[in-house]
């Protein structure tokens, strides 16, 4: 284990490159979270469509996607799509993390959406609305509070899972430690550093969260 001193020095002298670092695996993860959430609200929807290969077909895809390790994932899409048209390694890791994200939140959504009661639906129909627009100024509104919670926990995840774009070479916060830590030869107190960044980085998505709740508390008294 390293000193603290030689911690404290080394977490000084390379603020830089890791502040760099920080803020590309914050972009990397607020892209692919934004994508997942649209992502996830569509097959949420058609897994509450009652249209039967609909259902089919958001199953197929959180099956598909929270059966295979995202690394995997990854990996097909930067290798495998890229024997097609050039991905550059960002949106490879972006979308990879989108999909992913993607599955879960769409079980998120379906499962807030359907905790809303079913009367909110027939009065709106009963106002005149459509079940679209229904859906859309009364249902979603009510299921995104809901939601909140769990979406919250999902971008932490999200953020953690963002270090595996380390194995396709992106220079996030774990690729550009264990690079500095080999180049070195004092893995752990690189790995010690980047730790303090992904708490950082944690912490601030957690009060943003917290934040968000609250607001939305008052404004529904």
């Amino acid at each position: 284990m390293p000193s603290f001193s030689h911690f404290f020095e080394t977490l000084i002298e390379t603020r830089g490159v890791f502040l760099k670092a920080m803020l590309l695996t914050l972009e990397l993860t607020v892209v692919s979270i934004l994508i997942g959430i649209v992502i996830g609200l569509f097959f949420a929807l058609l897994k509450i469509s009652k249209i039967k290969i609909l259902e089919y077909i958001s199953d197929a895809y959180v099956y598909l996607v929270r059966g295979t390790p995202l690394i995997v994932q990854i990996f097909i899409l930067y290798f495998g799509i890229s024997g097609i048209f050039l991905l550059p390694d960002f949106w490879a890791a972006s979308l990879a993390l989108a999909l992913h994200n993607g599955a879960y939140i769409s079980e998120i959504f379906r499962g807030a959406i359907q905790a809303v009661d079913n009367g909110q639906m027939e009065a709106g129909r009963s106002l005149g609305m459509t079940k679209a627009l229904t859906l859309r100024r009364i249902i979603l509104p009510q299921a995104f509070r809901r939601a909140l919670p769990p979406l919250g926990n999902q971008f932490i995840i999200g953020l953690k899972d963002s270090s595996l774009a380390a194995f396709i070479s992106m220079n996030e916060l774990f690729n550009v430690a264990t690079t500095l830590g080999s180049n070195n030869f004092d893995e752990m107190t690189y790995l010690l550093i980047v730790a303090v960044y992904y708490l950082v980085l944690v912490a601030l998505l957690t009060f943003i969260v917290s934040r968000f709740e609250r607001r939305l508390a008052l404004s529904d008294r």
